[in-house]
């Protein structure tokens, strides 16, 4: 009998993986990528997020994945869910609240790894950022799992007639991993499970070096998936790294990080801050890391392009810094793409729509 990673092996179409300038082959400019769904106007992780994303334009669709006790994967941003659902207002789970170290810090809250999918599916996604984006969605939506979240997108593809990809975070790899909740063999047996996954692009991202490296000899030439290495501030490490190794992002962003990268993963997703847009002496927009990691043959996937004026930097915004600025975050995107990014992480696909189409 097959394993469920020979099984998606066995059953994807072509030999040859892709190659370094294709994330999805029908997708000439760069790759839209829903971050946590449409989160800028509805709750992020629902169902209800990522199909607005792809009614919305979005390419691809990011779901963060943690582990439920019974070993379910499921979409939150982080382990502790206390921002995110109701669940303050559930008293039959006020005992559970609890503090907790995850990957070095410490943090107060409710945590996913201690409740059942039975009783996840119990509580009600509520906006993050009240004070910034719409709560009227609050209490409508469930915490979707996995297979949830293929199907929605099978579907999607099917009534639409293009391919949503699947850009899967694994997030605090090795933090379950000790608690004996290990993610990576979860995520590749549902991706098996799913006839779609076995064939649309599937992009699997992490903060961490180790599983994405295991990853790679596991999936070896698989045409479908995708590894992308994210990188966070520069001056902080991978927390798998963080033991044993001086090893910073910002070494990581360096050409020697970038090749080294290169042996393990196809694409890597900065914070856009670290681009450092440059305009040169021919009036074009250049950024030194995007050049530097395409001679490396990594495509580049900045992330979060978000429509408020508190994230813009300062020279787009126009307003106080709770209001929407489509405009600022449009020039935003587009100064970008024309510095040669391949992809985006946005929080409003509707604006980076606009932006990459030119409406």
């Amino acid at each position: 009998m097959l394993t469920p990673l020979l099984a998606l092996a066995a059953c994807t179409s072509s030999p040859m993986p892709p190659t370094a300038g294709a994330a999805m082959p029908d997708v000439e400019r760069p790759l839209l990528i829903a971050h946590r769904g449409a989160s800028a106007v509805m709750p992020e992780h629902t169902l209800a997020a990522y199909a607005r994303a792809i009614d919305d334009g979005a390419d691809a669709i990011e779901p963060d994945l943690v582990s439920t006790r019974d070993g379910v994967l499921v979409a939150r941003h982080e382990n502790e869910i206390g921002g995110t659902t109701d669940i303050a207002a559930h008293p039959e789970f006020a005992a559970r609240r609890t503090r907790k170290k995850i990957d070095g810090e410490w943090v107060d809250g409710w945590f996913t790894e201690d409740f059942t999918l039975a009783e996840l599916k119990t509580l009600r996604a509520r906006e993050p950022r009240p004070t910034l984006r719409p709560t009227v969605h609050d209490g409508q939506f469930e915490v979707p799992t996995l297979d949830e979240i293929v199907a929605l997108a099978a579907e999607a593809s099917a009534r639409t007639g293009r391919d949503i990809a699947l850009v899967p975070e694994l997030k605090h790899p090795s933090y379950f991993r000790a608690i004996g909740l290990p993610m990576e063999d979860r995520l590749l047996t549902t991706l098996a499970a799913h006839p779609y996954t076995r064939r649309a692009p599937v992009i699997i991202q992490s903060f961490e070096t180790g599983n994405l490296r295991v990853l790679r000899t596991r999936l070896g030439a698989l045409p479908n998936v995708r590894l992308l290495q994210l990188l966070g501030d520069p001056r902080s490490r991978p927390y798998d790294l963080a033991a044993d190794s001086d090893t910073t992002y910002g070494a990581m962003m360096q050409p020697d990080g970038l090749r080294a990268i290169a042996a393990y993963a196809d694409l890597i997703g900065p914070p856009f801050q670290v681009l450092q847009l440059q305009r040169g002496a021919d009036g074009r927009l250049r950024s030194p890391l995007v050049d530097a990691a395409h001679a490396a043959g990594l495509q580049v996937m900045p992330y979060t392009f978000r429509p408020e004026n508190t994230y813009l930097p300062a020279e787009y915004r126009d307003g106080d810094d709770t209001q929407r600025n489509d405009d600022g975050s449009i020039r935003h995107i587009r100064d970008h793409v024309a510095a040669g990014i391949d992809g985006l992480f946005a929080d409003d696909p509707a604006v980076a729509r606009r932006a990459l189409d030119g409406g």
